[in-house]
């Protein structure tokens, strides 16, 4: 009988090209995973990996089954799903989930304090990822579900064994001083209006300095960026200490003091959310609940000071 343990190493092993790299995936040492592998070569009869100067690389035997393990791994959750889907109650067990950072802030968090109260037995386990790894560890049966966005306006591609459902639509406001004079205009605002202002931004790498970029492109002149932060709630802070003007996404956004307000764009960057699972995984309570509580959690997620929140039409 084939180890799964080991067979999902020797997975990581063939995704990530090293036995350090499948360690630190799979949270093992390098020698544990070195160990697994050596116990399902004798398993099998045959080697599976070979070394190639200081790293390793698969055997013909090693390609094979690695071609083979999903169809085993989703034999295996579709027999869990089915002991759950049968099973009486609320969903139950560990339910691993990888999520982007402002996701786990703005939509997780929140859907989290629900379920607890009306799914007790779920336990939902969340780590940070960027999309990309996300879906990878999703593919690799490493998580169940992910939240991804798709940064810069292209979707991170989906492995075919995975499939993906829209929970939400994040967008960027202006935030600044309410005593500052775009403050005072009730409606979106354009380039014109910003011409000449001063600002913070995130750095370079991020989805929002992408924003500020283009949104900067779209102006008559080169604005003045100030400072440069990753965090949100620092921004603020430069906000209130030197009025400046901060883009930031409703997600990230922390909550507004009294000194602050929000402002809409005109043409307002946006970002669309999925979450993302095995589609062998379709019948899993867990999932579906955390999807349709993820899917509420979007009608009351933070809007611009002055947009009216609309009645929530979910049941």
């Amino acid at each position: 009988m084939i180890d799964i343990g080991a067979l999902r190493a020797l997975r990581s092993v063939a995704a990530l090209g090293t036995l350090a790299g499948a360690a630190g995936e799979l949270g093992f040492t390098a020698s544990a995973v070195s160990q697994q592998i050596k116990r399902l070569e004798r398993q099998l009869g045959v080697p599976v990996l070979a070394q190639a100067g200081r790293g390793v690389v698969l055997t013909p035997a090693g390609q094979a089954v690695v071609a083979s393990a999903p169809e085993v791994f989703q034999a295996l959750e579709r027999c869990a799903e089915a002991a759950q889907s049968v099973a009486e109650g609320a969903p139950r067990g560990v339910l691993r989930v990888v999520a982007f950072s402002t996701g786990i802030r703005g939509l997780l968090a929140p859907a989290v304090r629900r379920l607890s109260a009306q799914c007790p037995e779920l336990r939902v386990h969340i780590t940070e990822e960027d999309p990309d790894q996300a879906l990878h560890s999703v593919d690799a049966g490493i998580a169940d579900l992910a939240l991804v966005h798709d940064a810069d306006g292209l979707p991170a591609p989906l492995p075919p064994s995975m499939t993906q459902r829209h929970v939400h639509t994040d967008v960027g406001d202006l935030v600044l001083n309410r005593t500052h004079p775009l403050a005072r205009l009730d409606r979106p605002l354009t380039g014109a209006d910003l011409t000449g202002r001063t600002w913070v931004t995130s750095p370079p790498g991020t989805v929002c300095h992408q924003w500020s970029l283009r949104l900067f492109a779209e102006l008559p002149e080169e604005p003045e960026v100030r400072h440069l932060v990753d965090d949100f709630a620092t921004q603020l802070a430069l906000i209130t200490a030197d009025d400046v003007i901060a883009l930031v996404p409703r997600l990230a956004r922390p909550p507004l003091g009294e000194g602050h307000v929000s402002r809409p764009l005109r043409r307002q960057p946006r970002r669309e959310v999925h979450a993302a699972w095995r589609r062998s995984a379709d019948a899993s309570p867990a999932i579906r609940v955390v999807i349709a509580e993820l899917t509420r959690q979007s009608s009351s997620a933070p809007r611009s000071s002055h947009e009216p929140r609309r009645r929530s039409t979910s049941r």
